[in-house]
């Protein structure tokens, strides 16, 4: 495991789900959680650092997971950044509107510890490798 030194950014409104959501991360080994409450927000925080990986929230305050997901993907820098997509939306179409915009994965709230680390490990283990 070598999540030490790595950062995630954690996008959620819900400020319970939010500290959840981290605190699984935490627990998974991921030391370096930043969180953001909004799209806005998040785009920010993007603009300063580039994460190891973003756990995004599908519904948002301000903008939809997917235009975060889609600035992302624009944004030269960001392109190769994982994507998990966090959502209690089920159907097919969000799913599908998410793999377009670009996400790495999809995760349906409610989910179990086990259910996030084996997308973490997915997501992060698909993502191009860095040459040194």
């Amino acid at each position: 495991m070598q999540q030490q030194g790595t950062t995630v950014l954690v996008v959620e409104d819900s400020p319970m789900f939010r500290r959840m959501l981290s605190d699984m991360l935490q627990s998974l080994g991921y030391t370096h959680v930043l969180e953001a409450f909004s799209g806005q927000a998040a785009k920010e925080l993007l603009a300063e650092q580039r994460p190891d990986l973003v756990c995004l929230d599908l519904t948002l305050p301000d903008i939809s997971g997917f235009e975060v997901c889609e600035h992302i993907r624009a944004t030269p820098g960001l392109q190769d950044v994982p994507v998990l997509m966090i959502s209690a939306r089920t159907q097919t179409m969000d799913r599908a509107q998410a793999e377009e915009a670009g996400a790495s994965g999809y995760l349906i709230k409610p989910f179990t510890p086990d259910e996030l680390r084996q997308q973490v490990e997915r997501v992060m283990a698909a993502r191009p490798r860095k040459e040194a």
